[in-house]
């Protein structure tokens, strides 16, 4: 068994209160930390407070110790032990220290796991949030976090990939331009804070199509041909974080069943990545949380 000590600090010229402030609203709906959509956000059942549970990503842990405008612990759930912490310190007058620590003991594929992957990304994600914190407060960062070429590749190849789901309710352009198909399927992904409501961001399919319509949140695209007739929709739902691709064809004759026949198998493939794609560009693309100042609805 190995013991982790991991510490990040951040000295702010302002005082601590102020920073305390922007501590309270961590995982709030204008959370102008934590460094999301590029990084999945951080989520609690409930308004920050002893008890609460959540995590980011596939990290889970609970509401452990919460001192409101100083200090922050987070317990990582079983089978994990351990803990991170968030704090502010004063320093004296217009100063403060930003304080990240995590504590760990780590065994056998844990230890490995920290070595080859944890480590990266957890550095990389702590220093954007205490870059956040001083753009907020002093309206630039004197030293900018660097994405290290391996934290990004790590996150790049564990992005969320979509799930298979069924058409949602909320897709009425799609029901209305094809209430019967011969065909149908849907895959989802969770809608980040900061990321784009409006569905026309969500540009997933290439070149120009002759169906292009918006209404409620949700974008519909398709062509109507001799053989078949296909729509795609994308609809966006922040307030359930979700955001959800769709597609409906409809076969005119055997010309358009045999055509159907060919890519059938890999359309699923074709839309998961067309949906993982714009996700990914889209959060990486999306405003800063300084710079949001309250999250997208």
């Amino acid at each position: 068994m190995s013991t982790v000590c991991n510490v990040h600090i951040r000295t702010l010229p302002v005082p601590a209160d102020s920073a305390g402030a922007l501590l309270d609203r961590l995982a709030g709906p204008d959370d102008p930390l934590f460094p999301g959509p590029a990084w999945a956000p951080v989520r609690f059942d409930r308004p920050l407070a002893a008890g609460a549970t959540g995590g980011h990503g596939p990290v889970r842990y609970s509401v452990a110790e919460y001192e409101p405008g100083r200090r922050i612990r987070f317990a990582f759930d079983p089978p994990d032990n351990g803990f991170h912490e968030l704090s502010v310190e004063p320093l004296g007058p217009g100063r403060c220290l930003l304080r990240h620590v995590l504590e760990q003991d780590q065994r056998g594929t844990e230890r490995l796991a920290w070595l080859l992957a944890v480590r990266a990304v957890h550095g990389t994600v702590v220093e954007e949030l205490f870059d956040n914190a001083e753009l907020a407060l002093t309206g630039t960062v004197a030293r900018p976090a660097r994405r290290g070429r391996y934290a990004c590749l790590i996150r790049w190849l564990t992005w969320d990939r979509p799930a298979a789901t069924d058409v949602p309710e909320g897709a009425r352009l799609l029901r209305a331009a094809l209430p019967v198909a011969d065909h149908e399927d849907a895959f989802a992904l969770e809608w980040r804070p900061g990321m784009p409501a409006d569905p026309r961001a969500w540009d997933v399919l290439p070149g120009r199509l002759s169906v292009t319509e918006y209404a409620g949140g949700e974008g519909l695209y398709g062509e109507d041909g001799a053989h078949l007739s296909y729509r795609v929709s994308i609809l966006v739902d922040g307030p359930g974080r979700r955001v959800t691709m769709s597609s409906a064809v409809r076969l005119h004759d055997r010309w358009g069943r045999l055509h159907w026949a060919l890519v059938r198998r890999g359309h699923p493939v074709a839309a998961r990545l067309l949906l993982r794609r714009a996700h990914r560009r889209l959060a990486l693309t999306a405003p800063r949380a300084a710079m949001r100042g309250t999250s997208v609805t």
